[in-house]
């Protein structure tokens, strides 16, 4: 019996829906760039291993993650992470809006958070409700889709994107986990919300930052561009 979500992991089940995970954070993280990203959660796993950027970190309370601390209370400055991804993070702690605002706080203005948690509004999530299961994942706290999605607005983030995923049952028996093309393209056709997990990609927005574009995007300034006094100054030296 699994008594951790890496645990779980393991089993036929949590095989497939990492495969399809990993996939998803390998092409994702792959053209994001900057100096420094973070892992929260699940060190077993190296869900920045596709990522280009080239100082990388996992960070959990145990061995074998990179730095040991609190994930709500991380220790690096303001500003200074580029990426940061939480696979199944959210779900697992008693305290989601802060581990949200911790991550806030520690990444750069532009830059990225990536997410992926379990859908309660799927077949997943009706085991978890039905099972009473005591052991992960079904004991962990599925929040919806469009709560994660408010929160990271509240805090000042842009939802950028991100897709359901996992629409095979939440069974033990290697023979339906057999034909996922047929349930992921069913699903993803006939009931693309109940997808088991979900991803969710987010940019920080920082109120009153101008981003400066290259000086072959800028728009050209013309004269009727141009404010009614200045056109009219314009006028004047033009006719001297």
């Amino acid at each position: 019996m699994s008594t951790t979500l890496a645990d779980w992991l393991g089993t036929p089940l949590g095989r497939y829906l990492v495969a399809r995970e990993q996939a998803y954070f390998d092409q994702t993280v792959s053209d994001i760039f900057g100096f420094y990203a973070l892992q929260i959660g699940l060190p077993g796993r190296a869900f920045l291993g596709q990522s280009r950027i080239p100082s990388r970190w996992i960070v959990d309370y145990d061995p074998p993650a990179d730095v040991i601390a609190d994930p709500h209370w991380l220790p690096f400055p303001e500003n200074s992470i580029d990426l940061i991804v939480m696979p199944h993070a959210l779900e697992f702690t008693d305290d989601p809006h802060q581990m949200l605002r911790e991550a806030y706080r520690v990444i750069r203005p532009e830059g990225q958070i990536v997410i992926a948690g379990f859908n309660p509004f799927s077949l997943f999530g009706a085991k978890r409700y039905f099972g009473r299961a005591q052991t992960p994942p079904w004991n962990g706290n599925f929040i919806a889709l469009y709560r994660v999605k408010d929160w990271l607005t509240l805090l000042g983030f842009d939802v950028v994107g991100g897709r359901l995923d996992c629409y095979v049952p939440p069974l033990s028996r290697e023979k339906w986990l057999a034909r996922p093309g047929f349930f992921e393209k069913a699903g993803d056709r006939w009931w693309p919300i109940a997808g088991g997990v979900y991803y969710l990609r987010a940019t920080k927005r920082v109120t009153g930052m101008r981003v400066i574009t290259p000086a072959w995007q800028r728009p050209k300034r013309t004269l009727a561009a141009a404010p009614r006094q200045a056109r009219e100054c314009i006028e004047r030296q033009a006719d001297r």
